[in-house]
C-alpha cells in the first residue's frame, strides 16, 4: 500500500486478495492438488486481480478508489461463488511442508518477522535503486509532468498494483500457515483501514511523491503498540474500531493540511 500511496494511488482490494487467494490455495490442497501447484495457481489469481486493477486505473483511467473498491467486491464475490464454497478453509495435511512459513523460527526469530524484514528490504531497494521506483515518486509528485518527461506512467502504475497483489498473497500465505486456516470473512473486515492507517500514521501522505519504507516500519510499530495497549486495557473491539477510525481521520486531516494538493495537480482527477 505504501508504494501505491507514494505513486498517488490506493488499493482497497488487497485485503480481499489476501484472504481469498490464500483460502483458494487451501481449498485446492484439500481437493488433492499438490500444495506447490496450489500456491502457484492461487498466486496467479491474486496477480491477475492486481494487474486488472492496474489496467483499469492506468489505461481506462478509472479513479483508483472506485476501481479497487469494485475489484474488492468482485474478488470476494467471484471466489465465494466459484472457488471457495466454505467460509473457513482449513489447511490440508499435504500443506505441512509449508507450515514453517507462518509458524517457524529462523535463529530464534519468528518467520513472519523475517518475511516482513525481507519485504521491507525489497520495497526499499525497489523505491531507491530501480527506475520504476524513481518513476513512482515522479508520478506521485506530478503525473502530468512525469508523462511529459518521458516516464512510462501507465506500465509503472500497473506494476505497482501487481506488487501490491503479490505482497497481499504472501501475507495471506503467512496468515494461513500461522493459524492453519483462512477465514474468508477477513475480506470484509476492517483490516483494510488498519493497512491505510499504518501508511498514513507513518507519514506517507496521500498527496504522493514522498515517504518510504521507513515510514511503514514506524507506522507498523506505532499501530502495533496501540492495538496491543488497547487489548491489554481490555477495551472492547467495537470501541477499538472507533478509536482507530478517529486516529485515521485525524491523520488524513493533518496530512491534507501539511501536504495540500496544488490547483494544477488537483485537477488531474487522482486522490
Amino acid at each position: 500500500m505504501a508504494i501505491l500511496v507514494i505513486g498517488r494511488g490506493i488499493d482497497l482490494a488487497i485485503v480481499a486478495i489476501y484472504a481469498m487467494s490464500a483460502a483458494w490455495m487451501l481449498q485446492l490442497g484439500n481437493q488433492g492438488v499438490p500444495i506447490l501447484l496450489a500456491m502457484l495457481t492461487a498466486y496467479g489469481f491474486a496477480l491477475g486481480a492486481g494487474l486488472l486493477s492496474g489496467v483499469l486505473i492506468a489505461y481506462v483511467e478509472m479513479p483508483p478508489l472506485f476501481a479497487t473498491l469494485g475489484m474488492a467486491s468482485f474478488v470476494y464475490g467471484f471466489a465465494r461463488w466459484a472457488l471457495v464454497p466454505l467460509f473457513v478453509v482449513y489447511m490440508p495435511p499435504s500443506a505441512s511442508g509449508i507450515a514453517w512459513i507462518g509458524g517457524g523460527f529462523v535463529f530464534g526469530l519468528p518467520t513472519p518477522i523475517l518475511f516482513f524484514a525481507i519485504v521491507a528490504l525489497l520495497g526499499f531497494a525497489f523505491l531507491r535503486f530501480t527506475k520504476a521506483g524513481r518513476f513512482t515518486y515522479a508520478i506521485g509528485d506530478n503525473p502530468a509532468a512525469a508523462r511529459i518527461s518521458g516516464a512510462p506512467v501507465r506500465p509503472v502504475i500497473v506494476l505497482q498494483y501487481a506488487i501490491a497483489a503479490s505482497v497481499a498473497f504472501l501475507a495471506g500465505i503467512i496468515t494461513a500457515t500461522a493459524v492453519a486456516s483462512m477465514d474468508t470473512a477477513a475480506a470484509n473486515s476492517s483490516l483494510i483501514y488498519d493497512v491505510v492507517l499504518v501508511v498514513v500514521i507513518g507519514g506517507i501522505g496521500f498527496s504522493g511523491g514522498r515517504g518510504g519504507i521507513r515510514n511503514v516500519i514506524v507506522g507498523t510499530l506505532l499501530i502495533g503498540i496501540l492495538l496491543n495497549g488497547m487489548t491489554i486495557m481490555n477495551i472492547e473491539y467495537t470501541l477499538q474500531n472507533v478509536i482507530r477510525s478517529l486516529i485515521l481521520l485525524a491523520a488524513i486531516v493533518i496530512d491534507s493540511i501539511l501536504n495540500p494538493l496544488d490547483e494544477q495537480i488537483s485537477q488531474q482527477g487522482d486522490i
